[in-house]
């Protein structure tokens, strides 16, 4: 049976552009894994801890020595890690947001980012230790920055999730949304097309 994890990054939950797309992208999912199983990560219903003192901390303590708080800590980011393990596939639904990722989504990307958990060091650079698995990022903007130094997300996203292991990235990206309701249209129909020929 696969798993689907669905990492959901729009602040408006199901009325945001990017995740109304997403639904799209499950339904056909669900179409071709009838017996499948979609597990749904809400970053703004849960909104994972920012990468403090005091959650780095935690991290870098030994296991033995960590008191109540850091085992809390280390706790949910083991929990987000063993999540995007077990699937067979992912899904991230990202809109921009002031020419970047959301802030909770960059949030979730710091708990999945551990060293000697997640990745690893050696003389001839980091090696990411999660298992390699397809991964679709699903783009909601307003304006047009594919392919533009614009476009910090791209590099951004594709090489964290490389950093961890997740090299088999695929963007579609849903562009010009706030350019007229024409544009929009067509951003939309262009976007569903392209989840629809996966």
């Amino acid at each position: 049976m696969s798993t689907l994890l669905y990492v959901k990054g729009s602040i408006f939950g199901d009325n945001g552009q990017s995740s109304q797309l997403a639904a799209k992208f499950i339904s056909n999912w669900q179409q071709k894994n009838p017996n499948g199983t979609v597990v749904v990560r809400d970053l703004a219903t849960d909104v994972p801890p920012y990468l403090d003192a005091t959650v780095v901390g935690a991290f870098f303590t030994p296991a033995d020595d960590r008191n109540d708080e850091q085992k809390a800590v280390v706790a949910y980011s083991d929990a987000l890690i063993e999540e995007i393990s077990s699937a067979d596939e992912v899904l991230i639904g990202m809109p921009m947001y002031n020419f970047t990722v959301p802030a909770q989504m960059k949030s979730y990307l710091d708990q999945l980012c551990r060293a000697g958990v997640t990745f690893k060091y050696t003389e001839t650079g980091p090696v990411g230790l999660l298992a390699n698995k397809p991964v679709t990022i699903i783009t909601a903007r307003g304006g047009n920055y594919k392919g533009t130094p614009l476009d910090s997300q791209t590099p951004f996203i594709k090489t964290i999730l490389g950093f961890i292991g997740l090299t088999d990235v695929r963007m579609i990206h849903a562009e010009g949304l706030n350019m007229g309701d024409d544009a929009k249209a067509q951003a939309l129909a262009a976007a569903s097309e392209e989840i629809a020929a996966l």
